[in-house]
């Protein structure tokens, strides 16, 4: 009688929770309806073509199609790490992400504290006008502009340095100059949009805090160390971890319209390989483009894990 009794309950308690659930969904059909076309969207385009990384795996033959081709197992990827391409293209995809992170992740910080403490609202708009308009120039044309000012003959930097009786240099055509020009450029292009998410971020800090430490004698820079900064560093933490996964996915398209055959050298990075191997060669090999970016991809995956452990474990802020 008990066991039917509890069964009975757990029944009651099933069908209960049913009822809320498709009420909840009755009063709420809207949301959940504007909720599904991204989750089709996403279900579409990012996890069905998940299937087709099975050509890593394999000697993939467009007339086979992918399950038809025969299965070679690890050797895409053995033929990867044993090229002679391969330690020149994981450094420089790595150097280019881990110069840009250094310096282009603090510089929004510190831009939006300046902003923040500055007392003039119309400088202020002005400087967030002018810093924020970049973001919205298309990659071509940006590179279009770094070629009018880095040309060897007719670009700005070098007529300047002419004018100064200083000798012209070949600044698009080297591999040393190369990461400085991606990288400044790249900062400054798109500094301005970060510096609206850390603004935001400050806006939400307590203003009583400031107010007391006012009171208790606190200095500028004192109130930004010991308030400021502790109350954005959950925003700070969340996009560093989200940068820190990105580590190996640069920009492909900056890099491969700045690419050129001297500058290649510093140049050459995944993404860009990956393009050559698998859609610019007269014969595409689509099997080992994609267990390259397979590897990247795996790579990032286990990068994003671990640092968000490391966040977890240090900090109280994590993505999950």
């Amino acid at each position: 009688m008990a066991e039917t009794a509890n069964a009975a309950s757990r029944r009651a308690i099933r069908l209960a929770s049913r009822h809320k659930a498709w009420r909840e969904y009755s009063i709420n059909w809207e949301l959940y309806l504007m909720a599904l076309l991204p989750v089709i969207w996403l279900v579409v385009f990012m996890y069905l073509p998940m299937y087709g990384n099975v050509i890593a795996f394999k000697r993939f033959v467009a007339s086979k199609g992918i399950w038809g081709s025969p299965w070679i197992g690890f050797d895409n990827f053995e033929r990867f790490f044993s090229s002679f391409k391969f330690g020149n293209i994981m450094w420089n995809t790595f150097f280019l992400n881990a110069y840009d992170l250094v310096l282009g992740f603090p510089i929004p910080i510190v831009l939006a504290i300046l902003l923040h403490y500055t007392p003039w609202q119309g400088y202020k708009k002005t400087v967030q006008m002018v810093t924020y308009a970049p973001h919205f120039i298309s990659t071509v044309v940006m590179v279009g502009i770094i070629f009018k000012l880095f040309s060897q003959r007719i670009g700005i930097v070098n007529v300047a340095l002419t004018a100064l009786g200083l000798p012209e240099s070949n600044f698009l055509g080297s591999p040393v100059w190369f990461p400085h020009i991606y990288v400044w450029t790249n900062i400054w292009q798109n500094m301005g949009y970060a510096t609206i998410i850390f603004l935001a971020a400050l806006s939400a800090v307590d203003p009583e805090l400031h107010e007391a430490a006012r009171v208790d004698g606190a200095t500028i820079w004192q109130r930004i160390w010991h308030i400021d900064l502790p109350g954005i560093a959950a925003v700070v933490i969340i996009l560093l971890i989200l940068r820190l996964g990105q580590i190996l996915n640069i920009g492909f398209e900056k890099v491969f319209l700045m690419q050129n055959t001297v500058n290649i050298v510093a140049s050459e990075v995944v993404d860009t390989y990956v393009y050559k191997i698998g859609l610019a060669s007269r014969n595409p090999n689509f099997s080992y483009a994609s267990a390259i970016g397979l590897f990247k991809n795996v790579i990032a995956f286990f990068l994003l894990i671990a640092v968000n452990r490391i966040a977890r474990r240090t900090s109280e802020t994590s993505l999950w």
